[in-house]
């Protein structure tokens, strides 16, 4: 099972409890009902710059790319991530995909994998649509 910001990650991308298609919105409505009494969970930018980048790049069933948050860190950490699962190259683990997507830098994982993990465990992340050619 996921940690809590992987579950809101599947929440948010599949819209439950959330009548919009806006994935800001879907992400602060899984943390209200994850994290009723903690607002500082429900603030904590590593999970939301993951998921959001993840959805901005394409790469989330359902979500249409777009403009959802900053570059950020997170971002990049989340979409190197989906990159590598998409590769399907090794069976990945939190620790061996970020020791990977920081290139083994001493920094500790702030739940960004979580999130990246549980949309790809519950057959979430999707290869990005290729842009159509324009016609001759």
């Amino acid at each position: 099972m996921a940690n809590r910001y992987g579950e809101a990650a599947i929440m948010a991308a599949k819209g439950i409890g959330s009548a919009t298609g806006d994935p800001k919105v879907r992400w602060e409505n899984a943390l209200a009902r994850l994290y009723p009494t903690s607002p500082a969970a429900r603030k904590k930018g590593a999970p939301r710059g993951a998921f959001l980048g993840l959805c901005e790049d394409g790469l989330v069933d359902g979500i249409a790319a777009g403009r959802y948050t900053p570059p950020t860190e997170n971002k990049t950490y989340a979409v190197k991530a989906a990159a590598l699962l998409l590769e399907g190259a090794q069976p990945w683990s939190l620790t061996t995909l970020w020791k990977e997507v920081t290139k083994d830098a001493p920094k500790e994982h702030d739940c960004q994998m979580d999130v990246v993990l549980a949309l790809w465990k519950n057959n979430l992340i999707v290869r990005k649509a290729k842009p159509t050619p324009p016609k001759s």
